[in-house]
């Protein structure tokens, strides 16, 4: 897994990385030089070894782009950001702050709550059995949102898994050669559906299946699973490598079948 904040050369390239996606193909090293705070001589020395290492390419003078592999490359790492990030708000700066629950009964502010994850969501019910704690900070009546800080303890969460059905690409027949009983049957009993790619959603709705999620879908996916839901995934084939590298780094169990 790429760690672009394990050291500062690693943030640098990644930085680079993403300013040449962000400017090509006319590139200017003095501009990412000043955006990123180094000298231009260094941004260079960091262009030649994105060159080297297959990330960029170089197209004539003062001219770059990323290749498929440094599309790649940021995804993942944007990906290590995102984790990194959610875990410091959620984790962290989440025990130490306050939070939104739904209450399964009438709760009065200064009550003690037991927490557990249901459906993705965090609920507070009453009293202080279960292995996660807090105190709820507002008034709620049953099935509202209420506030709850003072956490303790773990909630006990059994993680979700995913299942992607990969469906062929236009050219090579699309929906049109899908199995579509065989898609709505592996939806049925999922708590989420996502859908990658035209061809994908289209045979969704030739089995009678909305998709919940349309972007995004394998960050979606990856994070309803961590939150205990059971996923189904309809990706075209050209999306299905980009879906399965997102839960492979989010440590998501999952499957890849054939529709």
């Amino acid at each position: 897994m790429v760690d672009v904040l394990d050291n500062k050369r690693a943030a640098t390239r990644f930085r680079i990385l993403v300013e040449i996606a962000e400017r090509q193909p006319a590139v200017s090293q003095g501009e990412i030089a000043d955006e990123v705070d180094v000298t231009s001589q260094a941004v260079s020395e960091y262009i030649r070894a994105l060159v080297d290492d297959g990330l960029v390419e170089k197209e004539g003078r003062s001219r770059y782009r990323v290749t498929k592999e440094g599309v790649d490359w940021l995804f993942q790492a944007a990906g290590d950001v995102r984790r990194f990030a959610d875990h410091v708000t959620e984790d962290v700066l989440g025990a130490m702050g306050e939070d939104a629950a739904i209450a399964t009964d009438d709760l009065s502010e200064g009550d003690t709550v037991s927490l557990s994850i249901r459906d993705g969501l965090l609920h507070a019910s009453p009293g202080t059995e279960g292995p996660a704690t807090g105190v709820a900070t507002t008034d709620a009546a049953a099935g509202t949102d209420v506030g709850v800080t003072s956490f303790e303890g773990v909630i006990d969460l059994e993680p979700g898994s995913v299942t992607v059905w990969q469906v062929p690409a236009v050219r090579a027949g699309g929906s049109r050669v899908v199995d579509v009983d065989q898609i709505a049957d592996g939806c049925a009993d999922t708590d989420l559906v996502a859908a990658a790619g035209v061809e994908a959603v289209v045979s969704l709705r030739e089995a009678g299946v909305d998709p919940d999620v349309t972007f995004a879908v394998g960050e979606v996916a990856a994070d309803a699973a961590e939150r205990g839901l059971e996923v189904a995934v309809v990706a075209t084939i050209d999306a299905v490598g980009r879906v399965t590298d997102t839960l492979r780094d989010g440590d998501v169990t999952y499957e890849v079948l054939e529709a």
